[in-house]
Protein backbone atom coordinates (compact mmCIF):
# COMPACT_ATOMS: atom_id res chain seq x y z
CA UNK A 1 0.00 0.00 0.00
CA UNK A 2 1.56 3.33 -0.68
CA UNK A 3 1.73 6.34 1.34
CA UNK A 4 -0.26 8.13 -1.11
CA UNK A 5 -3.79 5.86 0.14
CA UNK A 6 -3.34 5.77 3.89
CA UNK A 7 -5.28 7.94 6.34
CA UNK A 8 -2.81 10.36 8.09
CA UNK A 9 -3.19 13.20 10.43
CA UNK A 10 -2.34 16.51 10.90
CA UNK A 11 -1.46 18.96 13.44
CA UNK A 12 -2.03 23.03 13.22
CA UNK A 13 0.77 24.24 13.23
CA UNK A 14 1.75 28.20 13.61
CA UNK A 15 -1.39 30.27 14.78
CA UNK A 16 -0.19 33.29 12.47
CA UNK A 17 0.61 30.94 9.19
CA UNK A 18 -2.98 29.56 9.97
CA UNK A 19 -4.10 33.05 10.19
CA UNK A 20 -2.67 34.82 7.72
CA UNK A 21 -4.20 31.30 5.33
CA UNK A 22 -7.63 31.60 6.91
CA UNK A 23 -8.16 35.35 5.94
CA UNK A 24 -6.73 34.47 2.47
CA UNK A 25 -9.89 32.17 2.02
CA UNK A 26 -11.83 34.64 4.15
CA UNK A 27 -12.17 37.26 1.12
CA UNK A 28 -14.78 37.79 -0.85
CA UNK A 29 -14.95 35.42 -4.14
CA UNK A 30 -15.15 36.73 -7.11
CA UNK A 31 -17.29 34.94 -9.67
CA UNK A 32 -14.05 32.87 -11.34
CA UNK A 33 -11.33 33.13 -8.90
CA UNK A 34 -8.01 31.63 -10.04
CA UNK A 35 -5.71 30.30 -7.33
CA UNK A 36 -2.03 29.10 -7.83
CA UNK A 37 0.32 27.26 -5.83
CA UNK A 38 3.88 28.93 -6.39
CA UNK A 39 6.77 26.91 -6.17
CA UNK A 40 10.39 27.81 -5.34
CA UNK A 41 10.94 29.56 -9.09
CA UNK A 42 9.68 32.07 -10.41
CA UNK A 43 7.71 30.62 -13.69
CA UNK A 44 7.05 27.55 -11.10
CA UNK A 45 3.23 27.75 -10.91
CA UNK A 46 0.14 25.95 -11.02
CA UNK A 47 -3.33 26.36 -10.76
CA UNK A 48 -5.30 25.29 -8.13
CA UNK A 49 -8.46 23.27 -8.86
CA UNK A 50 -11.57 24.18 -6.81
CA UNK A 51 -12.00 21.05 -5.28
CA UNK A 52 -8.62 21.21 -4.43
CA UNK A 53 -9.09 24.70 -3.00
CA UNK A 54 -12.32 24.37 -0.94
CA UNK A 55 -10.20 21.24 0.73
CA UNK A 56 -7.55 23.22 1.77
CA UNK A 57 -9.99 26.09 2.82
CA UNK A 58 -11.82 23.69 5.18
CA UNK A 59 -8.31 22.36 6.49
CA UNK A 60 -7.36 25.29 7.36
CA UNK A 61 -10.43 26.95 9.02
CA UNK A 62 -10.12 23.21 11.61
CA UNK A 63 -6.86 23.96 12.20
CA UNK A 64 -6.95 27.50 12.32
CA UNK A 65 -9.61 26.55 15.50
CA UNK A 66 -6.83 24.18 17.23
CA UNK A 67 -8.29 20.82 15.58
CA UNK A 68 -6.40 18.17 13.77
CA UNK A 69 -7.75 16.95 10.37
CA UNK A 70 -7.07 13.48 8.89
CA UNK A 71 -7.09 13.13 5.05
CA UNK A 72 -8.28 9.85 4.21
CA UNK A 73 -7.78 8.77 0.45
CA UNK A 74 -11.43 7.22 -0.91
CA UNK A 75 -12.23 5.04 -3.83
CA UNK A 76 -14.69 6.23 -6.18
CA UNK A 77 -16.25 3.15 -6.55
CA UNK A 78 -17.18 1.14 -2.87
CA UNK A 79 -18.00 -1.75 -1.39
CA UNK A 80 -21.37 -2.26 0.35
CA UNK A 81 -19.59 -2.11 4.00
CA UNK A 82 -17.47 1.01 3.23
CA UNK A 83 -20.74 2.82 1.99
CA UNK A 84 -22.22 1.72 5.07
CA UNK A 85 -19.41 2.65 7.17
CA UNK A 86 -19.12 6.47 5.56
CA UNK A 87 -22.93 7.04 6.57
CA UNK A 88 -22.29 5.52 9.77
CA UNK A 89 -25.54 3.24 9.11
CA UNK A 90 -25.13 -0.80 9.20
CA UNK A 91 -24.24 -2.77 5.63
CA UNK A 92 -27.58 -4.73 6.34
CA UNK A 93 -29.79 -1.21 6.51
CA UNK A 94 -27.07 0.12 3.43
CA UNK A 95 -28.47 -3.34 1.61
CA UNK A 96 -32.17 -2.30 2.07
CA UNK A 97 -31.73 1.27 1.14
CA UNK A 98 -30.08 0.05 -2.38
CA UNK A 99 -33.05 -2.46 -2.64
CA UNK A 100 -35.40 0.70 -2.18
CA UNK A 101 -33.43 1.86 -4.71
CA UNK A 102 -33.04 5.21 -2.35
CA UNK A 103 -29.32 4.93 -3.55
CA UNK A 104 -27.97 3.90 -6.86
CA UNK A 105 -25.63 0.52 -7.69
CA UNK A 106 -23.88 -2.02 -9.66
CA UNK A 107 -23.62 -5.22 -9.18
CA UNK A 108 -20.26 -7.42 -9.49
CA UNK A 109 -20.99 -10.85 -10.56
CA UNK A 110 -23.86 -12.53 -8.78
CA UNK A 111 -23.22 -11.26 -5.48
CA UNK A 112 -21.60 -8.28 -4.90
CA UNK A 113 -22.59 -4.76 -4.79
CA UNK A 114 -20.58 -1.91 -5.61
CA UNK A 115 -22.11 1.80 -4.96
CA UNK A 116 -20.43 5.07 -6.91
CA UNK A 117 -19.31 7.49 -4.20
CA UNK A 118 -20.80 10.43 -5.79
CA UNK A 119 -24.04 8.49 -4.97
CA UNK A 120 -23.46 7.78 -1.42
CA UNK A 121 -22.37 11.80 -0.84
CA UNK A 122 -25.17 12.77 -2.66
CA UNK A 123 -28.21 10.79 -0.74
CA UNK A 124 -26.11 11.63 2.25
CA UNK A 125 -26.87 15.18 1.80
CA UNK A 126 -30.62 14.53 0.57
CA UNK A 127 -31.09 13.14 4.58
CA UNK A 128 -29.24 15.90 5.70
CA UNK A 129 -31.91 18.29 3.81
CA UNK A 130 -34.68 16.11 5.06
CA UNK A 131 -33.65 16.13 8.61
CA UNK A 132 -33.45 20.31 8.59
CA UNK A 133 -36.88 20.25 6.73
CA UNK A 134 -38.26 17.93 9.55
CA UNK A 135 -36.83 20.22 12.69
CA UNK A 136 -38.11 23.43 10.68
CA UNK A 137 -41.58 21.51 10.90
CA UNK A 138 -41.35 21.62 14.31
CA UNK A 139 -43.16 24.33 15.21
CA UNK A 140 -45.26 22.65 17.53
CA UNK A 141 -48.46 24.98 17.55
CA UNK A 142 -51.03 24.59 20.43
CA UNK A 143 -53.77 22.33 18.94
CA UNK A 144 -51.49 19.87 17.52
CA UNK A 145 -50.78 16.17 19.27
CA UNK A 146 -46.90 16.24 20.63
CA UNK A 147 -47.20 12.75 20.19
CA UNK A 148 -47.78 12.92 16.17
CA UNK A 149 -45.47 15.44 15.92
CA UNK A 150 -42.52 12.93 17.29
CA UNK A 151 -43.36 10.06 15.47
CA UNK A 152 -43.35 12.07 12.43
CA UNK A 153 -39.60 13.50 13.27
CA UNK A 154 -38.59 9.55 14.20
CA UNK A 155 -39.78 8.99 10.49
CA UNK A 156 -37.89 11.01 8.70
CA UNK A 157 -34.56 10.58 10.89
CA UNK A 158 -34.89 6.95 10.08
CA UNK A 159 -36.08 7.16 6.46
CA UNK A 160 -39.74 5.85 6.62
Amino acid sequence: MSATTLARTYLPGDENDLQRLHDLFDRPLRDHPRYYLVGADQDDRTEVPAPVYQLLQQVVGAMRLGQAVTIQPQSRVLTTQQAADLLGISRPTLVKLLDAGEIPFERVGTAHRRVALGDVLAYAERRRQEQYEAIAATGVEDDEDLDEVLAGLRAARVGN
